[in-house]
């Protein structure tokens, strides 16, 4: 079987005229026809009724139309696949990450990513959505991954990955971990440890501000890694997006009552030209299955 011979069958299905298949095929109609009969004796069993100049499909054509579509659609994947290999190594992917995002999801998405394009080199560099906004604005980064917020205006793409909600985070032996799930009120007067480069920072503390819960911060830092730390080191708890905690020491309850979320969404600028890469990468990310 050749894939000339499947164009050509699948051409006449759709036409059910060889005349009208062969212009389609940019062949000769006795070509078309000689390379179907081939096709249906190596096969065994007729794909067409010759009714005069009538072509109708048989019972076996009917049956083979679906695996013949496959291979078609494999074929033009697999060709997909080879030009953008020749085309992805020209320029690297500049992708920016919101600086708070946990890496545990989001390079699992990326591994997937170079399994498939292999040809690829990914430039990864950490940002606060301001800065990354502005990157990606002045052509400096192709793609952002970040927590729109309020959202970003007509100058950006938003292409919503997943949601992640906030836990409360502590040492084994704190006394909340007595309970299921946490309410901000159950927090008052907790130490904690406050981590200053949260984007929902202002947010909670608000919340908190309206709730009357009186929070007291023995340490600060804009480092995930340092709060983490602080949290195991038994300085306080802390508030920490669900797929951020990196410390399997650590323990962790959904903030209730009031519960917070955020979304992580891709950004890119509308109307600008991606490469191959990017637009794979973009494609990719459409279509993984993030978690939430």
């Amino acid at each position: 079987m050749e894939m000339s011979q499947v164009r050509y069958v699948l051409a006449a299905i759709e036409t059910l005229n060889f005349t009208k298949a062969a212009a389609k095929c940019n062949v000769s109609q006795p070509a078309l026809t000689k390379a179907i009969k081939t096709l249906e004796d190596e096969l065994g069993a007729s794909l067409f009724h010759r009714e005069g100049k009538r072509v109708l499909l048989s019972e076996f054509g009917r049956s083979l139309l679906p695996h013949l579509q496959h291979i078609i659609q494999e074929a033009e994947a697999t060709r997909t696949l080879a030009d953008n290999f020749r085309l992805l190594d020209q320029v690297p992917i500049r992708l920016g990450i919101m600086s708070t995002i946990g890496h545990m999801k989001l390079s699992r998405f990326l591994a997937r990513f170079q399994k498939e394009f292999r040809g690829v080199d990914l430039e990864v560099s950490e940002g606060k959505v301001g800065d990354l906004k502005s990157r990606l604005e002045n052509g400096e980064l192709d793609l952002a991954v970040l927590n729109p917020l309020d959202g970003l205006g007509d100058s950006f793409r938003v292409q919503e990955l997943y949601k992640e909600r906030y836990v409360v985070i502590f040492p084994p032996d704190h006394r909340l971990s007595a309970f299921n799930v946490i309410r901000l009120s159950d927090l008052s007067d907790e130490p904690y440890v406050d981590r200053l480069s949260c984007e929902m920072r202002d947010m909670v503390m608000n919340v908190c501000r309206e709730n009357d819960v009186k929070l007291y911060a023995r340490f600060r830092s804009e480092r995930e890694d340092w709060v983490q730390s602080m949290v195991l080191a038994r300085i306080g708890f802390a508030f920490m997006p669900e797929y951020s905690v990196t410390l399997p020491e650590l323990m962790q309850r959904p903030l209730v009552e009031p519960s917070v979320t955020r979304t992580i969404s891709l950004v890119t600028v509308p109307g600008r030209q991606f490469s191959p890469a990017t637009a794979a990468m973009v494609r990719a990310a459409h279509k993984y299955d993030w978690p939430g």
